[in-house]
């Protein structure tokens, strides 16, 4: 018998399965304090000068970051990134930190105070809005057509630096870098438009093949992201690779792409799982708060555990979502049950939320999918997926339907681990 701890929100629970095989990232204990791993960093950027060499006195500086529901270790990196550029000669009273809501809710002064650790109160935040246009201003358009509409700040910035995570996204291959950008500073019209290109023609139907969970060669979401953020012309970006317990194990500092493609690759190294042969029952936790505070930020998880399974299999997945779907409009595209219904509306009316819904759905028509959460039984029931109390009637259940003896298989940390089949 197995007994291993399962997050779920701020508690742990204990799951003990037979002869069950458990996905865990790969163990690298950090190779230096995580102060010591950011300084370094800044010291050798990859495909750009040093910050001393960019920055000059005077100069107005905004530093975009990350919201509350991706935890970056930003009290850690911009503390020493702010004196880095003290150093520099920039003034506190000449920063800001902007925090990259896309199209998430404004942050509370807690959430503020989290983000910033001891800056807090020192340097300025504000939060974006895509939905207000005094705040925005538009850069042009895509080679494909796409408008590039973003936050005022970051264009009228003498330098704009980027931070946050890099981890596997469900459909833009990995999160960071660019993302940091668009959609997290952009409107709601840009953010809606680059994340379309998930879809294939209409002639074709369906999702693209390449817009995948760790692909970003031939990813057409990625190359609409890195075409709108380069008209930004960010100055540098910062990037944090974590453990599962949210330590920063890497920093990668530079130029756009070749910062964010160097963490990508620590990723890749860390959490992409081999497998050889399928399961019949899948035990997922995303890892906890934050990776599961809403239904949205706990579908990468979903996304992610499903690729372990047999066609069929059966998934169940703890995900608290305290803070509920995650967004208002989330749950009423459940009222498109058919699937090609429900990719024809979308594709008249993107939005990224639906994209998600969708993507949802979608899972629950090939897998069978036990979810525990604080969301309400028909709320489930209408996403596809079947509501248990607690694990031990999520097992109940899932046994009911399967094998004398399933192949099972637990991911502790469903919201980083990526199975993947050799």
């Amino acid at each position: 018998m197995s007994v291993i701890e399962l997050k779920y929100g701020d508690r742990t629970l204990t799951c003990t399965l037979p002869e069950a095989q458990v996905l865990r990232p790969k163990a690298q204990a950090p190779p230096l304090s995580a102060e010591d791993l950011v300084r370094q960093s800044l010291t050798a950027p990859l495909g750009c000068p040093r910050l001393a060499d960019i920055v000059h006195p005077g100069e107005r500086v905004v530093i975009v970051t990350s919201d509350i529901t991706r935890y970056t270790g930003s009290e850690i990196y911009l503390p020493i990134l702010v004196g880095h550029l003290n150093d520099c000669g920039i003034a506190d009273e000449d920063m800001e930190i902007l925090i990259a809501l896309g199209i998430h809710r404004p942050q509370t002064d807690s959430e503020h105070r989290k983000i910033l650790g001891s800056l807090y109160g020192r340097i300025r935040v504000s939060d974006h809005n895509c939905d207000n246009p005094a705040d925005l201003v538009t850069l042009g358009r895509t080679a494909g057509g796409i408008p590039v509409t973003v936050n005022r700040k970051v264009t009228e910035a003498d330098r704009v630096i980027v931070t946050g995570t890099a981890g596997f996204h469900y459909f833009a291959g990995f999160g960071g870098g660019r993302k940091g950008l668009v959609p997290g500073v952009a409107s709601r019209e840009t953010c809606m438009a680059t994340h379309f290109a998930v879809f294939n023609p209409p002639e074709v139907g369906g999702k693209h093949p390449q817009a995948v969970t760790g692909v970003l060669e031939g990813n057409p979401v990625h190359a609409a992201l890195v075409e709108a953020a380069r008209m930004i012309a960010p100055d540098f970006v910062l990037n944090t690779v974590l453990s599962p317990r949210k330590e920063i194990l890497g920093v990668t500092c530079g130029e756009l792409e070749q910062a964010h493609l160097a963490a990508c690759r620590q990723v890749e190294e860390l959490y992409a799982v081999p497998l050889t042969e399928p399961f019949d029952l899948a035990v997922v936790s995303c890892g906890g708060h934050p990776k599961d505070i809403n239904f949205i930020q706990a579908h990468k998880a979903l996304d992610y555990g499903v690729g372990a399974l047999k066609p069929g299999g059966t998934l169940v997945l703890l995900a608290a979502c305290g803070d509920g779907f995650g967004n208002s409009t989330f749950f009423n595209w459940f009222r498109y049950q058919d699937l090609q219904e429900f990719e024809e509306q979308l594709r008249q009316h993107y939005e990224i939320n639906g994209q998600t819904a969708y993507a949802t759905l979608l899972k629950a028509r090939k897998f069978r999918l036990i979810l525990i959460s604080e969301l309400g039984s028909e709320e489930t029931c209408q996403m596809g997926m079947e509501k248990a109390a607690d694990l031990d009637e999520a097992l109940r259940m899932a046994y009911k339907g399967l094998n004398e003896n399933p192949r099972t298989v637990v991911i502790p940390d469903g919201g980083s681990v990526l199975p993947v089949f050799t």
